[in-house]
């Protein structure tokens, strides 16, 4: 079943996760993604070895459904390489500071010189004006500027996610933009440029707090895994290990307060609502951890999911793996990889379309592995293919 971008091609000059995830979702809603990278392979393609050449994790997770193909295109002779590339395609994903994109020719006014209807899909770390604009930046300074790791982590520690939510974030704006220009190339027939920025994905993401604050001035400081909007909400060990719990609401702190066997708080103002549980946290995380030490946490899950309150395990990466419901639901495919020692699990299926599924088309691509087909397509004869192998430019 051929996916809604069937037909699309996408070139992917991405590294490391904003771009290459951006191309990746494209590529999985069944868009021809080509991803272009140096000819040792990009420097992102190393991150978290995993395989006999040296492959990484991080690679491997945001390189499916596509080709790769590799290309200098510093070199003279890649210019016309690079104009076929352009030319035969709908979306250039590129995040790159502007600088390199126009050292590159990769620019929108000179992409669009080439394929004037072509949407350039860009990130960089603060975006092309302001202060910051020539600055580059990766998640972590993202996740440090926006205020959240300010307030994570315990009191005087500031702690960034080991996730990076704010690359994935900023690859689904820049996805969700490419297939908003998409829509509007195939009604009015004219490309854009959709830019996203990782300090500005990090401050929507972070935005509420922002609003907060700049209303109200509640000036908060970290408190731990403790949430300071409801309570409890806080992370509890039990007999053989930690679990998550979440109470956010009136009817959910009911049930808690049933369960914990203090219905009596229910008409204390000091637990008013969720901002003043909340206030009170401390006391609402002491009464929840004085129950849940009693427990292991398949016992305390288990009580918990009984009365329906949002609780679970604080997993480590193997337990993630071998969770029943991950295993259950089908939530990871298994993928051959060249030179990894078993098939590694990858996670496809965090879109669900009924109609139009995401599909598993390809697996990630080996250094170079489609240039000459990549090549071919592009009208270059063999001869000519061979000839820029031999002076390195593929």
């Amino acid at each position: 079943m051929p996916g809604v971008l069937d037909g699309v091609r996408v070139l992917d000059f991405g590294r490391y996760i904003a771009g290459p995830m951006c191309a990746a979702l494209l590529g999985d809603l069944g868009a021809d993604v080509i991803r272009v990278e140096r000819l040792s392979g990009g420097e992102d393609r190393y991150l978290l070895p995993v395989t006999q050449a040296g492959d990484g994790a991080s690679y491997l997770q945001m390189n499916r459904n596509k080709r790769g193909m590799t290309l200098n295109p510093l070199k003279p002779e890649a210019r016309e390489v690079v104009r076929r590339l352009v030319a035969n395609a709908d979306v250039l994903v590129a995040n790159l500071p502007g600088d390199t994109l126009c050292s590159m020719g990769l620019d929108y006014e000179s992409v669009r010189e080439i394929k004037p209807d072509i949407i350039l899909a860009s990130t960089s770390a603060f975006g092309e004006e302001g202060p910051y604009g020539n600055r580059v930046g990766f998640d972590g300074i993202g996740q440090a500027m926006c205020g959240a790791t300010y307030l994570s982590g315990p009191p005087q520690q500031p702690t960034k996610s080991y996730a990076s939510w704010v690359d994935f974030s900023t690859a689904i704006f820049s996805a969700l933009g490419t297939l908003a220009a998409l829509m509007d190339k195939k009604a009015n027939g004219y490309g854009q440029q959709v830019h996203t920025t990782l300090f500005g994905s990090a401050v929507a993401a972070f935005n509420c707090f922002l609003i907060e604050q700049s209303l109200v001035h509640p000036n908060r400081t970290s408190s731990g895994n403790r949430a300071q909007s409801s309570g409890p909400s806080d992370i509890f060990r039990t007999k053989d290990g930690w679990i998550m719990i979440q109470v956010v609401g009136r009817p959910v702190f009911e049930r808690w307060a049933a369960l914990m066997g203090e219905t009596e708080w229910l008409e204390d103002a000091r637990f008013d609502s969720d901002t003043q549980r909340a206030a009170h946290g401390t006391l609402l995380s002491e009464r929840t951890q004085r129950w849940a030490c009693e427990l292991t946490s398949e016992e305390a899950l288990q009580r918990l999911a009984d009365v329906r309150l949002p609780a679970g395990p604080v997993y480590s990466p193997q337990q993630v793996l071998d969770d029943p419901h991950v295993n259950a639901t089908g939530m990871f495919s298994l993928v051959d990889y060249p030179g990894a020692p078993k098939p590694f699990p990858l996670l496809l299926n965090s879109m669900l379309l009924s109609q139009t599924p995401l599909t598993l088309r390809r697996r990630p691509p080996t250094v170079g592995e489609h240039t000459d087909e990549i090549m071919v397509e592009l009208g270059f004869s063999l001869k000519e293919i061979a000839a820029l192998h031999a002076k390195r430019v593929i």
